[in-house]
């Protein structure tokens, strides 16, 4: 049986919700789906807030992903709109932690990082990149579901690293602070 698991990517969010599937087969991915949810038509943030879990929740049960990748906030002037995405991003995170899938968060910078090269690298970028490595026809209209797809990548690109694993001065340090890993 070939190696297989699927990547749920989330960029949470109280306007819009990103999200993106993958699929790694031997370790080669398979894209699945991009959308986003459109939450802007609903005046009530808690209202918003239950619809981010139920879809989140719906995406999982009919996906099964074995990890959940979600962009973490990043830090803007405005409290309240930082309050209301940490928001967003809990619940999406309670909806997979409730059932039980490890959930790994990555910064902004890391994510556009992971798939340009580039930590500034812009939106479109971004998706011109995603729509090179997994052979998209066409973009969506927003950006935000391929903001949840690229965190997906990342989660692929960054697998089998300990993300905060310490950090050495060269190799001698490393090999020092890790004798038993070295083969002599």
């Amino acid at each position: 049986m070939a190696n297989e698991r699927i990547i749920l990517g989330i960029d949470p969010g109280t306007t819009i919700m990103g999200f993106g599937l993958i699929k790694i087969v031997n370790k080669k991915m398979e894209f699945l789906q991009l959308n986003e949810l459109q939450l802007s038509k609903y005046d009530n943030h808690y209202q918003k807030l239950k619809i981010i879990f139920e879809r989140t929740i719906e995406l999982i049960d009919t996906h099964n992903p074995d990890e959940i990748a979600i962009e973490a906030p990043f830090f803007g002037k405005n409290v309240q709109s930082m309050l209301k995405l940490g928001r967003a991003q809990g619940v999406a995170m309670a909806a997979g932690l409730s059932r039980d899938i490890p959930i790994t968060e990555y910064e902004p910078k890391k994510i556009k990082m992971a798939i340009t090269g580039n930590g500034n690298a812009s939106k479109e970028q971004v998706a011109k990149m995603l729509q090179q490595l997994l052979g998209l026809k066409e973009l969506p209209k927003n950006l935000d579901s391929t903001d949840g797809l690229a965190a997906a990548v990342c989660h692929f690109f960054n697998s089998g690293k300990v993300v905060g694993e310490k950090s050495y001065t060269g190799w001698d340090a490393f090999v020092k602070n890790n004798e038993n890993r070295v083969k002599k």
